[in-house]
């Protein structure tokens, strides 16, 4: 092949900047939605769109609309999925002022923020139709309103009346906020996004601030958040011009649109970008076929770009393993040993026999077995399902209640040295970091009482911190005991109450928000506190293995995706019915005849997500409860050779 058409196949894309650049720069400008497929340079196209219509690069209508966002004190808004993502474009840009990058939530705020009789009334608003749809609901089933509906009714009502003595509120985008008026990450955006189809004065601040609004990861942008700006931005001329980016293919959360592309304008622009210059030629082979399934079960439409490989990426490796569910955890673990060496025998590269590979589960139960932290997980997943797990967003620090646990008493556990002895110059400094000092009585003699007290509590906590069989009721008791630090209510409510748990409900019985949270607090003060080192670890990205949530965007050479149903638990993803060692349920086939989404879909976008992170090999291991009707329906699908998948030995 000439060197000339390598440079032509590679250079497919090359067109869509000043395409975009076109859209932006019109009169009146034209809003898109660009689809950028797994590693076709979204970031790149993003940034050089951007130096072309702020005046860094030469470009005659650039620079023109340059010079009217500087004389209008105007700026160009790009919202991205992650503070890493924040700090790359900008790193890419360099000093422009014509640009502002930040998260959703920062953006949010930003607009939102001192509005406090507004946040207020949006708040009271969004909660009184969620209490108005989830009572509707519950009225329509046959046994009407139960007392743990109602018990949940409630609490939503305590929450309207909350809202309405709140003078103040309160709320960081990079940290969870305390005390009274204090704001979720979701109330934010809730707010946000009420308030702008709401109220015209804050749409005005928007357009006045930011004419142009660019928004990554769009697929997995809340809902509302999406709503109100693709409102503002229709009919075309109406001052808010919205650029969106991202790939439907790759939704993992369920706040975004089911099929983002099918709600775009047909008079919005819809630029592609094919290229994919991640991967090797038969991994991007592997998920266009993948995205292109014909499956039982599947109700979402196979939209979407294929992807081209590099042309000088000819190669890659791709195998598939199928190995029992039934095994034990252990048994797992060295099969997928093997399954790393017969990698290495495939692909030639010492990183598998060296385990320098990414190790992806797709279920955060699964990384909690794997990783020994089970009891904990499922505690904080009771205590608050939405932060008990790491995400993309890098949002998630746990459950706000428990923070204390992750935070204060993580680092006072560091001062604890091997011989179980307690650093006390080092403890000291925490205690000052987290203001446990500021209270010091000011009488000589009760501040020497108090020193003796905190010397004593702190020795009892090393004792048991240093003991293998202590729990986190057993670490907590000399805590809290001495008022070594600030507790959240909620914890020293949940401590001082030795009630028994709740029964776990059984299958089809609703259970209130009150008794699952009791059910959280009794498993995490009876879990080892050992398994808290191994949790924090995961929620900072630290562990082992990853989710797909945690690697999103990033990419790894050689990638081992590992798929046990078994272990996940739930019923949301299934890759065992991909890949045929598990029939459809009567759920699934009731929700295809409805045309709503399915376990099929949801897998299959999981699936395209963690395959696409690779760019040299691939190892996929399926621990199926069926493994031969599995490889039958393997052999049958087209994805994989012959030589391509094989049983775990």
């Amino acid at each position: 092949m000439s060197a000339i058409t390598i440079i032509a196949d590679n250079d497919r894309d090359a067109g869509v900047v000043e395409e975009i650049c076109g859209y932006l720069t019109a009169e009146p400008p034209r809003s898109y939605f660009l689809f950028a497929g797994a590693g076709s340079g979204k970031t790149r196209t993003l940034v050089e769109v951007l130096r072309r219509l702020t005046g860094v690069l030469a470009h005659e209508k650039g620079e023109q609309l340059a010079r009217r966002l500087r004389m209008c004190g105007r700026s160009i808004r790009v919202v991205t999925y992650t503070k890493n993502a924040v700090a790359v474009i900008n790193g890419r840009l360099g000093d422009n002022n014509l640009v502002d990058v930040s998260t959703i939530h920062s953006f949010c705020w930003e607009l939102i923020s001192g509005f406090n009789d507004d946040i207020r009334e949006a708040l009271i608003a969004v909660k009184e139709s969620q209490l108005a749809k989830e009572s509707a609901e519950a009225q329509a089933k046959p046994r009407g309103i139960s007392a743990a509906k109602q018990r949940d009714l409630d609490e939503i009502k305590a929450d309207i009346e909350a809202f309405r003595t709140t003078n103040t509120f309160i709320y960081h985008p990079d940290r969870n906020t305390y005390g009274p008026g204090a704001l979720a990450h979701k109330h934010v955006l809730d707010a946000t996004a009420w308030l702008l189809q709401n109220k015209p004065t804050l749409q005005t601040i928007l357009v006045d601030r930011h004419p142009i609004v660019l928004i990554d990861e769009s697929q997995d942008t809340m809902k509302g958040m999406l709503d109100a700006l693709m409102g503002l931005a229709e009919p075309r001329g109406s001052g808010l011009t919205l650029g969106l980016l991202g790939d439907h293919r790759q939704r993992i959360y369920t706040d975004g649109h089911s099929d983002l592309p099918s709600l775009v304008p047909p008079t919005w622009a819809t630029p592609e970008l094919q290229m994919n210059h991640r991967s090797q030629r038969r991994i991007v082979t592997l998920i266009n076929r993948i995205w292109d399934a014909e499956l039982d079960g599947r109700t979402q439409p196979a939209t979407g770009v294929e992807q081209h490989p590099r042309t000088e990426k000819t190669g890659g490796v791709v195998r598939l393993y199928v190995g029992d569910t039934s095994l034990s955890p252990g048994d797992k673990v060295r099969g997928e040993r093997w399954c790393a060496d017969r990698m290495r025998e495939a692909s030639g590269a010492a990183a598998w026999s060296a385990g320098q590979y990414q190790l992806l589960a797709l279920e955060h139960k699964l990384v909690a077995t794997r990783g020994s932290f089970l009891d904990v997980y499922q505690a904080m997943v009771l205590l608050d399902p939405n932060a008990a797990a790491p995400a993309g967003s890098g949002d998630n620090k746990g459950p706000s209640a428990v923070q204390v646990i992750l935070n204060e008493l993580a680092h006072l556990e560091t001062c604890v040295c091997a011989d179980g002895a307690l650093d006390e110059f080092m403890a000291t400094e925490v205690f000052r970091r987290y203001g446990s000092l500021d209270n010091m009585p000011e009488d000589s003699a009760a501040r020497a009482s108090r020193v003796d007290e905190m010397l004593k509590a702190m020795a009892a906590f090393a004792a048991v911190c240093a003991d293998e069989k202590s729990t986190v009721e057993n670490v907590l008791t000399p805590v809290l005991d001495s008022n070594l630090f600030e507790i959240d209510h909620r914890l020293l409510e949940a401590y001082a109450d030795k009630s028994p748990p709740p029964p776990v409900p059984g299958r089809g019985e609703e259970e209130s928000k009150q008794a699952r949270m009791r059910r959280g607090w009794c498993a995490l003060f009876a879990a080892p506190w050992n398994q808290l080192k191994r949790y924090r670890a995961y929620l900072a990205g630290n562990s082992v293995l990853a989710t797909h949530q945690v690697v999103k965007g990033s990419e790894f050479m050689h990638v081992m995706v590992v798929m046990d149903d078994k272990v996940a638990g739930g019923n949301q993803i299934s890759y065992d019915k991909i890949f045929g060692g598990t029939a459809l349920s009567k759920t699934d086939n009731e929700n295809v005849d409805n045309g709503k989404e399915t376990t099929i879909d949801r897998t299959l976008r999981l699936l395209y997500v963690t395959c696409s992170r690779a760019q040299e090999s691939l190892a996929l291991v399926l621990w199926s409860s069926d493994p031969a009707a599995a490889l039958a329906r393997i052999k049958d699908s087209g994805w994989f050779a012959d030589d391509e998948f094989q049983a775990i030995q």
